[in-house]
């Protein structure tokens, strides 16, 4: 059933990733720490609702007999990792032998991939929400690309970096606090071919 979360799992993943590695300049160093801090305590409370949001339905699916959730790693989450990856090492080779094209490019063009590769996800997993994730990171790499043609990459970092992996984090978190108060909880009933309850 904590399968059903992996879409959460996954962004949390990488938000952290991209908030630790791109907070730096221009950011203060004691700014830099806090940003780093509060990222990590994030990601932690993503996993932590998600393991309530499982003890939640664990208990709702002995009262009413639900089903499993469908299957969340199979042949179609395969290929879009592969070619998620393929797109990540082969752009960033690109972009280092390229001249004229500053290092920051690099991470505008990281987080375009991740952000476009969760569209399929979304899909696959029937999980709707994550497409604001996928919207999120498409458009902010796309904005950390425009900003490198405009000659500013200094903030591309802080941009399609530290400010994609804050969403990144806090997007689950929303969800995940949504889904256990009861609002949210029909996007993922739906997935174990159950209908929401009634308001």
């Amino acid at each position: 059933m904590i399968a059903r979360f992996a879409g959460f799992f996954v962004a949390s993943v990488f938000g952290l990733a991209f908030v630790l590695i791109n907070s730096g300049p221009p950011l203060p160093p004691s700014v830099t720490a806090v940003v780093r801090a509060l990222a990590v305590g994030a990601a932690i409370a993503v996993v932590v609702l998600a393991l309530l949001c499982v003890r939640k339905e664990s208990r709702a699916a002995v009262g009413s007999g639900g089903g499993p959730g469908a299957q969340r790693f199979g042949v179609l989450f395969g290929v879009v990792t592969t070619i998620e990856v393929l797109l990540i090492i082969g752009g960033a080779q690109t972009i280092s032998r390229l001249e004229n094209v500053p290092d920051q490019a690099g991470v505008a063009w990281v987080t375009l991939v991740v952000g476009l590769h969760f569209f399929p996800l979304a899909w696959y997993w029937k999980q709707p929400e994550i497409l604001s994730v996928a919207w999120y990171g498409a458009v902010l790499g796309g904005i950390g690309l425009l900003m490198v043609a405009l000659g500013h990459p200094e903030w591309v970092p802080l941009v399609s970096g530290v400010v994609t992996g804050v969403g990144f984090l806090l997007a689950p978190l929303v969800v995940l606090v949504l889904m256990l108060r009861g609002t949210g909880a029909p996007a993922v009933s739906s997935q174990a071919g159950s209908s929401p309850s009634p308001k």
